[in-house]
């Protein structure tokens, strides 16, 4: 509160506000309102969450009481009357940012598309209805993902479809994997991971050229980012052709800190970093190893510690440039 004082007198100061205004202002601070709206969308995102959830745990305990044909066509029932309100109360399409007028809708959109992926799975699993093409039952519901997220203008939407996009093509992350360093332990994952993330970057651009929904391009590039860079490091630790995935993490690092002060976005600033930073530690530890390092054992137990410490004061230091 002292710091929003300050900030306030400093504006009446350099004569930005009136003393009007400023009266005003610490009338309106005083009352201690404040916004619930992050709570309440919280709550829904938890609500949709929890009620596929439930469907999900229905079926599976209920399977043989209630009938593949009923779960079915109660899904397919609550998928139609989601998407009639959602098409209802839709403004129309447009290149540029829209929005529902109730805010309500994103979230039964949400839980619409959540239900249609389980829809098809469903049908794939017990009927074989795409018989041994299994890649076309998460094929089609991205691609119903990412019509609703452009005509329907919403950004979680979308990054339920690039997700099952990536698991499409073979890219899927579990926790196991991810320390196991098993997410992209293959050649063509990590060229798969990075065409795909190369193309989202393409596309990104030329949304952004030709204005069609140029918001989205920060969804894009920070999927794009993650892809990139856990492919390039999985590979930079595991493949004999390390220096290739360092070059391209380098590129990549490159691009991604000129669009983060483009976009003003610090996440993606703040990962840039980090992905380049344990890049570059993987690379000083293969130079170490190409030149035996068992020699300078002594001295590098002496060097670590400073390393580290430099390299934090070197986070916080470009963390405040980004911030100027």
């Amino acid at each position: 509160m002292n710091h929003q004082k300050k900030s306030l007198q400093t504006l009446l100061d350099k004569n930005l506000i009136s003393e009007t205004e400023f009266s005003q202002i610490n009338a309106y601070r005083k009352l201690g309102i404040f916004s619930l709206h992050k709570e309440l969308r919280g709550l829904l995102y938890l609500s949709v969450t929890l009620f596929t959830s439930g469907i999900g745990i229905l079926i599976y305990q209920n399977i043989d009481t209630i009938g593949h044909q009923v779960l079915l066509g109660l899904l397919f029932l609550t998928i139609v009357v989601c998407y009639y309100f959602c098409f209802k109360n839709a403004p129309k399409f447009a290149k540029y940012q829209t929005e529902f007028k109730n805010s309500l809708f994103d979230y039964v959109l949400l839980l619409a598309t959540i239900l249609t992926c389980t829809f098809v799975g469903y049908l794939q699993f017990q009927y074989k209805t795409f018989g041994t093409q299994h890649g076309l039952a998460t094929l089609i519901p991205t691609i119903i993902a990412f019509a609703c997220a452009y005509y329907f203008d919403n950004k979680s939407i979308l990054s339920i479809a690039i997700t099952g996009l990536a698991a499409y093509i073979g890219l899927t992350v579990n926790p196991k994997a991810l320390l196991e360093s098993e997410t992209f332990n293959t050649n063509s994952l990590g060229f798969s991971a990075i065409v795909l993330a190369t193309a989202m970057i393409v596309w990104a651009i030329y949304c952004e050229k030709f204005d069609l929904k140029k918001h989205f391009g920060i969804v894009f590039n920070t999927f794009a980012l993650h892809l990139i860079s856990i492919a390039c490091l999985t590979n930079m630790a595991a493949e004999n052709y390390w220096f290739v995935y360092a070059l391209v993490l380098g590129v990549s690092t490159y691009y991604f800190i000129k669009i983060s002060h483009q976009s003003q976005s610090v996440a993606l600033y703040i990962f840039s970093i980090l992905y380049c930073y344990i890049g570059l530690n993987i690379v000083l530890a293969r130079l170490l190893d190409a030149i035996n390092f068992e020699h300078f054992m002594d001295g590098l137990f002496f060097l670590i510690p400073i390393y580290f410490v430099f390299s934090i004061v070197g986070f916080i230091k470009l963390l405040k440039n980004f911030k100027k």
